[in-house]
């Protein structure tokens, strides 16, 4: 297909998509048509299943999709509607684009309205009748209607029974969770208001909101029905997405917004690309080519004997049926089901249970630090000012009343963003805890202050009356207030926020900033900044310690009020007065230790992705066991290009190693593992300057601080380039875009980020995350049990059918029913129950059914089962007391004393030839077969509690061990036996050793490892300049090559 056919829509985003443009055939339609009337409907299904084929079959493409009347995507050609969002034609740039990009041009509200169309985030709860018949259109269910009606044919009709009531009640429970899901989804988001629109000042509904209307926000806060721009005032918002955060953002309605986004996520999620499910899939087309032979053969054999034309097709589609099994979704689904409830038990609750399975393959865990790793609050440790150019003594009481009128307690009282809702204060936690260790009062102005002044009345803070010195204490309480006159908001681009403040009778005005301790020393000037900064700050990071910078700054005498109201802040933020640290202590959680070592042991690495100081990530690091003592860190701190100036990454440690030539040594060092750590800034510099160190350094990365959301979800993205199998664990709406795109994501929290991850913790700590890959190992291990089995019982029917079609016999209705039922359902079912294993261990799960020791495995039970049941019925037919079959033969009613001496036969009739010596000799020998092969597949340790434990599967055994023939008893529990140790056997021996003989055998020792990470790992092995030592790498410009310039240590 010509790339010059294709439009591509939201080029570099995570909903891109190709466009094609087609326009009907009418040829094509009428042929179409009469394949449709041949196959009895049949053709509507598969394209009904297929759209991208329907499209091709009944249209031709056209290059010019403005001209086209159909895309790939079911829509018309001047507007589609894909998951939810509008995508309409631009003449200008010749492609689709999502509406409301282009919308400036409208100045009227009411033309506005009808380009925009309603702000609401509509999730349409489907009828149960249109759930129904996507429902029953399923590949599956189709495929058992056309079983059910085969086996109707045949006569089965209790077997028949059996399966729809069956599928009836898979349907409707199905149809029940998919339903309550929808209702509580649009429960969830469904929530208008009634807001002022300044632009007609007037009250109108959330829902008639379009972009260029400006929203008044009341005193008493609302839930914003929308993305909005804060253009004058100030607010608090909460982080959380569900309630509509305030952002900078041009897409601002409905499935637009950030909230939008989320919901649709939701609603359309990224395909779960999990090899298990593929190679599911290759594995029945594998049956259904096995399903071809038995096919082919019955034809065959039945046209040889003369069998009745209508005989043949009933028969020969009947072995379709029986060699892929129609119950094989339902036995998979049985163990994340059983699954899902376990970990509900525990606290853990899933939105997306296929993920379960994945959580079985997790190799790698990325953890949040604040609220993940370490308690979500901070504790004011204590502050150290800075008096006369150096750093005074460390103080824990900011309150106490000598410090009163510092400038360092001003500006803890005055550098915020707080406020106050319904008498209470509110924001940052952070910053509540900073203000209310001044022991200040914050004092707002009301409603009626504000609307009689202009500009409007600031907000005021004062000391208490009691802190004030006794003498003159009236005059001093009057006359010490702080007014804050304008706010520049915390950006975590920026890593600071300040404000603009004056004192009570001062004519000059005051500005104090606040944040990173490296950003503001920044910015202030050199000799206000203590000689012993950087150590001071290193001595806290490195115990773990939040540390918060402040500065202080007199603004120009000529400043007036109005003149702060439209400065830029960075006019404001420059050449500032160093004031001193605040430190805060976070403290570990008291879980997190064990669950690293425990993850450590069982392999799974561990990384650190934290908006915090990298020192102090480090520390935390170091504590919670993430880095061992032994351990070395090598930070790569990189600088992006700056005029002429190329980008440079500077490799240094965080701690003093030894520099002595000795090779015993320089050998020992290289022997000790190693740990990267980087801030955001660094990891956007490199990968975008240095793309070939990304894949080398996301190997042994194990810090990352500093980082952005959207960097976060970056960082995912890397691990899972290199192959790793990714889980995100965090609490925060920070975090919603990783744990999104994670394989696994884990929230802490129950707001945002629970909607935003598959899995929840109602426990907020990390405890859950070894839980959750125990019961993830666990179900994936059951699937491939259940797999196993599923395939191998279709194999043991359809051999059992095959020799039976060889003397014109079938099974009967009722051994159907026994084996389908009382044997295979009910053991596919109890079969999952086995729990997870009790510990992590290093081992993990294999992750495709396609795989050399699988395969055996599978393969050697099918020719053990193939070799016993051919056994039997060749042995049975060479007794003495074997006759063949006739009309009045009844084998199973045969008395001990008839088995011997009299004729096989009854007074009833049977014209199927069911009754039998082969028929009931391979009834039993395969009834044996599958408990045989049930009790072997159903693994142990290490992924799950063992077998025996599991009473009800050993009930279900017990209960499926019938009578047998009389004289013939012996003999076929012989066999029976005798197959049960085989199969035994070679089980054991494929657990043992087959891996290392197929590796043996195709030469797989010394070949390159299938994914890249340790493709990777085997490249660095054998680069003598890996790891970095501590130098200067500098990017060449004109060949991107990268050159080692400098030797430098840092100490």
């Amino acid at each position: 297909m010509e790339k010059k056919d294709v439009k591509i829509i939201n080029q570099g985003l995570e909903d891109e998509m190709e466009v094609w443009g087609y326009r009907p055939c009418p040829w094509k339609m009428v042929l179409v048509a009469v394949g449709a009337v041949c196959t009895g409907g049949l053709l509507f299904l598969v394209l009904y299943w297929l759209p991208e084929w329907g499209v091709r079959l009944t249209c031709t493409r056209t290059p010019f999709i403005r001209e086209s009347q159909t895309l790939l995507l079911r829509s018309t050609v001047c507007y589609f509607t894909h998951h939810s969002t509008k995508y309409y034609w631009n003449d200008l740039l010749q492609n689709f684009e999502k509406a409301g990009k282009n919308a400036n041009g409208f100045q009227s509200g009411f033309n506005r309205r009808l380009f925009f169309e309603v702000n609401e985030i509509a999730v349409k709860v489907p009828s149960v009748f249109k759930l129904l018949i996507k429902e029953v259109l399923n590949p599956f269910y189709i495929f058992q209607l056309f079983s059910v009606i085969l086996w109707s044919i045949e006569q089965y009709y209790y077997y028949a029974a059996a399966i729809v009531f069956m599928s009836v009640i898979s349907i409707a429970t199905s149809l029940y969770t998919v339903k309550k899901q929808y209702i509580m989804l649009h429960d969830m988001v469904a929530t208008h208001s009634v807001v002022r629109v300044s632009v007609y000042v007037e009250e109108a509904m959330s829902t008639e909101l379009v972009p260029g209307d400006v929203i008044v926000i009341p005193s008493n806060g609302m839930i914003m029905p929308c993305d909005a721009v804060l253009i004058h005032g100030n607010c608090i918002v909460n982080e959380s997405m569900l309630t509509g955060p305030i952002c900078h953002n041009k897409r601002c309605y409905g499935f637009s917004t950030e909230k939008g986004q989320l919901v649709r996520s939701i609603l359309y999620p990224k395909p779960t690309d999990f090899k298990l499910y593929r190679d599911a899939y290759l594995f029945l087309l594998c049956l259904v080519g096995v399903a071809g032979i038995g096919f082919i053969y019955t034809i065959v054999l039945s046209i040889i004997n003369q069998v009745p034309a209508k005989t043949i097709v009933v028969e020969s589609l009947d072995i379709i049926t029986i060699t892929v099994p129609p119950a094989l979704p339902a036995a998979m689904t049985a163990g994340i089901v059983y699954a899902q409830r376990r970990l509900k038990r525990v606290g853990i609750f899933c939105i997306s249970p296929q993920r379960i399975n994945i959580c079985g393959q997790l190799n790698l865990i990325c953890f949040d630090k604040t609220g993940t790793l370490t308690e979500d609050g901070l504790d004011l440790w204590g502050i150290q000012r800075v008096e006369n150019g150096s750093f005074s003594p460390p103080e824990d009481d900011p309150a106490n009343e000598t410090l009163v009128r510092s400038s360092f307690v001003s500006c803890m009282a005055t550098c915020h963003s707080l406020t106050k809702l319904e008498g209470e204060l509110s924001g940052d936690p952070m910053d509540l805890k900073m203000f209310n260790a001044t022991g200040w009062i914050l004092e707002e102005p009301t409603e009626e202050e504000t609307a009689l002044h202009n500009p409007i009345m600031p907000t005021v803070v004062r000391p208490p009356k009691q802190v004030l010195p006794e003498v003159n204490q009236e005059v001093n309480l009057l006359s010490y207030e702080i007014g804050i006159v304008r706010q520049f908001p915390f950006s975590s681009a920026l890593q600071r926020m300040s404000v603009v403040v004056r004192k009570l009778g001062e004519k000059r005005m005051d500005a104090y900033l606040k944040g990173a301790p490296e950003v503001v020393a920044s910015l202030c000037a050199e000799d206000t900044i203590p000689e012993s900064f950087t150590e001071t700050l290193e001595f806290y990071t490195r115990q773990g310690f939040r540390v918060i910078a402040l500065a202080h700054r007199q603004l120009e005498a000529k400043l007036s009020w109005h003149k702060v109201q439209n400065l830029n802040r960075d006019l404001i933020e420059t050449n500032m007065e160093f004031l001193g640290l605040i430190i805060m202590q976070n403290k570990l959680k008291e879980e997190t230790s064990g669950v690293l070592k425990d993850l450590r042991h069982a392999n799974i690495r561990t990384v650190m992705v934290t908006g915090d100081n990298m020192l102090t990530a480090i520390s935390v690091a170091r504590d919670c066991g993430m880095i061992t003592p032994h351990e070395r860190v090598i930070v790569a701190d990189a600088t992006p290009p700056k005029d002429i100036q190329p980008a440079t990454i500077n490799w240094h440690y965080t701690e003093n190693h030894a520099t002595s030539k000795d090779n015993c040594v320089e050998h020992k060092q290289q022997e000790q593992g190693y740990h990267f750590a980087m801030s955001g800034r660094s990891f956007a510099v490199i990968t975008e300057h240095f793309p070939d160190l990304v894949q080398k350094l996301a190997l042994h990365s194990t810090i990352f601080a500093r980082m952005a959301p959207d960097q976060k979800t970056q960082l995912v993205e890397v691990l899972q380039s290199v192959d790793y199998t990714v889980g995100m664990c965090g609490d925060g709406a920070n975090d919603c875009g990783a744990l999104k795109r994670a394989h696994s994501g884990i929230s802490l929290s129950e707001l945002e980020a629970s909607v935003a991850s598959p899995f929840t913790s109602s426990t907020a700590n990390i405890s859950c995350v070894p839980n959750l890959i125990r019961e993830g190992r666990a179900a994936l291990i059951t699937s491939f049990c259940v797999f196993k089995f599923m395939a191998l019982y279709s194999i043991i029917q359809y051999l059992s059918v095959t020799l039976l079609y060889s003397i014109l016999s079938n099974l009967g209705d009722f051994q159907f029913l026994f084996i389908d039922v009382a044997i295979i359902l009910i053991i596919a079912f109890t079969m999952s129950l086995n729990p997870a294993w009790k510990v992590l261990v290093a081992q993990r799960p294999p992750s495709s059914l396609i795989s050399g020791p699988l395969l055996f495995s599978v393969l050697t039970q099918i020719l053990t089962c193939l070799a016993f049941q051919v056994l039997a019925f060749l042995w049975v037919r060479g007794q003495n007391w074997y006759e063949k079959w006739t009309p009045l033969s009844d084998a199973c009613n045969v008395s001990s004393a008839n088995l011997t001496h009299g004729p096989n036969i009854t007074s009833h009739v049977d014209h199927k030839n069911i009754r039998n010596y082969e028929n009931t000799t391979l009834f039993y020998v395969s009834s044996f077969q599958y408990l045989a092969v049930a009790i072997i597949f159903s693994k142990g340790k290490p992924f799950r509690q063992p077998s025996y434990k599991n009473c009800k599967l050993h009930l279900c055994i017990v209960n499926c061990i019938v009578c047998v023939p009389h004289e013939w008893r012996i003999t076929v529990v012989i066999i029976v036996l005798v197959n049960a140790a085989v199969s035994f056997l070679l089980e054991s021996a494929n657990e043992r050793w087959c891996t290392a003989f197929l590796s043996w055998l195709f030469c797989r020792k010394g070949k390159t490892p299938r994914v890249r990470y340790m493709q990777v790992a085997q490249e660095l092995q054998e680069d003598p300049d890996w790891p970095p030592k501590p130098a200067t790498l500098q990017k060449n410009i004109f060949n991107q090559a990268c050159q080692l310039i400098t030797n430098s240590y840092l100490q």
